[in-house]
């Protein structure tokens, strides 16, 4: 069953009752929430997933609830539970949807380590070819994945790079694209077709909204990819679109910091960035216009790599 066969009061039901357990790529989450905010963030951005009503396990068990006593009424209060654990603070109820996000993220990056997992956005191409965007929050990085899914990438992740150190290939978690600020009207402008959930503003990281993810990257929610390129994306306002040879010893340095358990995997971990590092292209860029760098970027990573553009 996907979301979109529930109606909008039995997805209510089953979140205030025994919850709904959500499949997304490898992870099922088992979700409870009296929240109707939760509610309609999941009947919008998660339509096309699969779910079921009953479930038997999960990888996770969450639940957001409100707060008690005066924080019910009183600059209302929601709280995120894995278990019965409360690892982060209360945020403030209309933020609920997003909290959601927020903890999913967190649950995967500080619990699933058989994977190697990197602060990246990742997108492919329908060959399979895959081009890995890792960054700080700030440099354009989701903003760039949005507008590549919207003119036919495949999305893998928006946040997170789950490397399997067997194979070397990254695996889907397809989720929401999470916006920031002004980068949600310019995705809303760039793409006014692409489905986008409530602006949340005041969060600790500003005004956020999401993007559904497009069907067909969550129809492919098991089918790993084998990175490609390599690309760190800065947002520069009135810049021109320029793609810069990077070396490799710099993009390997670069990678280890957005790595979330890197130390724990030791020398595989270490092997595992240094394959990914040898067998990409690996690249800067600047840009401003999300009209020019998606007609471009992938014409002039094509031609890069026919030249053999990477700097060793």
């Amino acid at each position: 069953m996907r979301v979109a066969e529930l109606q909008q009061q039995q997805l209510e039901n089953a979140l205030c009752n025994q919850g709904l357990w959500l499949q997304t790529g490898p992870f099922r989450f088992h979700i409870r929430s009296s929240e109707r905010a939760i509610a309609k963030g999941i009947a919008t951005l998660y339509a096309d997933y699969p779910v079921e009503l009953e479930g038997a396990w999960a990888d996770f068990h969450l639940q957001l609830r409100a707060g008690r006593g005066m924080r019910r009424w009183l600059r209302p209060q929601v709280n995120f539970y894995l278990d019965r654990f409360r690892p982060f603070k209360p945020l403030p109820r209309n933020q609920g949807f997003a909290f959601l996000e927020w903890g999913m993220n967190w649950c995967v990056a500080n619990h699933m380590h058989r994977y190697l997992i990197l602060h990246c956005a990742v997108v492919a191409r329908a060959n399979g070819d895959a081009l890995l965007l890792p960054g700080a929050s700030g440099n354009g990085k989701s903003t760039l994945c949005a507008a590549l899914v919207a003119r036919g990438w495949r999305l893998l992740s928006d946040e997170l790079a789950l490397v399997d150190p067997a194979t070397g290939l990254v695996h889907p978690f397809v989720r929401p694209i999470s916006l920031k600020n002004q980068s949600i009207e310019v995705i809303r402008d760039f793409s006014p077709d692409l489905v986008m959930g409530d602006r949340v503003s005041d969060t600790q990281k500003g005004s956020v909204a999401h993007v559904r993810a497009p069907a067909g990257s969550v129809s492919e929610g098991l089918s790993p990819v084998r990175v490609r390129w390599i690309l760190f994306p800065r947002y520069l306002p009135g810049s021109d679109t320029c793609l810069t040879p990077e070396r490799r010893g710099t993009t390997l340095m670069q990678l280890q910091e957005q790595a979330f358990n890197y130390p724990l995997h030791g020398v595989v971990g270490f092997n595992l960035l240094t394959q990914l590092v040898a067998q990409s292209g690996c690249y800067s860029l600047s840009y401003s216009s999300l009209t020019e760098v998606t007609q471009q970027l992938a014409a002039e990573l094509l031609e890069a790599e026919g030249e053999g553009g990477e700097v060793p």
